[in-house]
């Protein structure tokens, strides 16, 4: 099976600063064995994204490692608003944290309010928001029609508010996780730090909510977070799982359970993230798909450089077997093709 290029609009790569968990190369590895073409790093690096400079030498160390495509998002804590002039041209959006995760890297509505007033783009800005925090954001888009996207929707109450603005005409988009879909508050309470993130697992009820309403939801977003299991196993483990390799296995095997249709998948993991950040991508850009093998996700034979996923031991269907990206292959049966540098960086 042909299907186009998978698009995952909100990974964690943690390079710069934190290449112990995963680099530009082995991060876009595993976004080519798992069916992604392109994927979009998220600015909440150890030394946060948030100057024109930091965003450059960012860009600079993708240029020589990178195997898939990769874009980047500029990040904000209300002090920087002099930058934004700077970079528009350099990244795809701007992504804001209103609520507790990893690098305590954190703003409150009136900084979110002086924010959009001064972000002078249409590029999307992307909320990791909260329960709690969505009325008041969504106060803000009213006031100000900036285009925004709730990353990671995780509960009935998040999207039930979002599925309410979008009626109402605002400019809003919304991605939810595999692991917000495929697992509950019972798997973190059985696998303890290896399904600990935020939001945090919610229950069956939420998780049938968003299946339900699935309609509403524009991308599927992995999210991406590695850890290294030392990180994972030690007194204080930090939020995230990885999701670039089970992301498009865990859909197409729920749709061969009959939960969700083929066009349903190429909506939410390619032309929804494309309508959201505005993408082009090209007709040679394509993956080939065993749909028929039912096969074990294995945690010694993910590309991740921390070598572990909540779905380990999971029966899936969808292997990827070959990724070809504008015409040249760059991955096929497991093992990767192209050269670090042979991905661009999108601009």
């Amino acid at each position: 099976m042909k299907l186009p290029g998978l698009i995952d609009i909100h990974v964690h790569l943690r390079d710069p600063g934190q290449t112990h968990k995963e680099d530009f190369y082995t991060g876009t590895s595993a976004a080519l064995a798992g069916g992604f073409t392109t994927v979009f790093d998220m600015p909440n690096n150890a030394e946060p994204i948030t100057t024109a400079q930091r965003l450059d030498r960012k860009i600079a160390e993708a240029t020589k490692k990178t195997v898939s495509d990769i874009g980047f998002y500029f990040g904000s804590l209300g002090e920087n608003l002099d930058q934004f002039e700077q970079i528009y041209d350099k990244v795809w959006g701007l992504k804001l944290y209103l609520n507790v995760t990893t690098g305590g890297f954190i703003v409150d509505l009136p900084a979110v309010e002086r924010i959009y007033a001064a972000w002078k783009s249409s590029k999307p800005i992307l909320l990791h928001s909260e329960e709690d925090m969505i009325a008041g954001v969504i106060e803000i888009i009213k006031a100000t029609r900036q285009p925004s996207h709730f990353a990671h929707v995780s509960s009935a109450a998040e999207l039930s508010q979002i599925i309410a603005a979008k009626e109402s005409g605002l400019p809003v988009t919304c991605g939810v996780t595999p692991h917000h879909l495929f697992l509950t508050d019972r798997d973190a309470a059985a696998q303890g730090p290896y399904a600990f993130m935020k939001p945090y697992l919610k229950t069956q009820a939420d998780v049938d909510f968003i299946w339900k309403n699935i309609k509403y939801v524009d991308a599927i977003e992995s999210d991406h977070a590695p850890h290294t299991r030392e990180e994972k196993d030690g007194e204080n483990p930090p939020f995230g799982v990885p999701g670039l390799e089970t992301t498009f296995p865990l859909l197409f095997t729920a749709r061969k359970q009959g939960r969700l249709s083929l066009d349903e998948i190429i909506r939410l993991c390619h032309t929804g993230p494309k309508e959201i950040l505005h993408i082009e991508t090209a007709e040679d850009t394509f993956i080939e798909v065993d749909e028929n093998t039912e096969y074990e996700i294995k945690n010694e034979e993910l590309k991740t450089k921390c070598g572990w996923t909540p779905f380990g031991g999971m029966k899936v269907f969808g292997k990827v077997e070959t990724v070809t990206l504008r015409g040249k292959q760059m991955y096929k049966d497991g093992q990767i093709l192209s050269q670090p540098g042979e991905g661009k960086v999108l601009a």
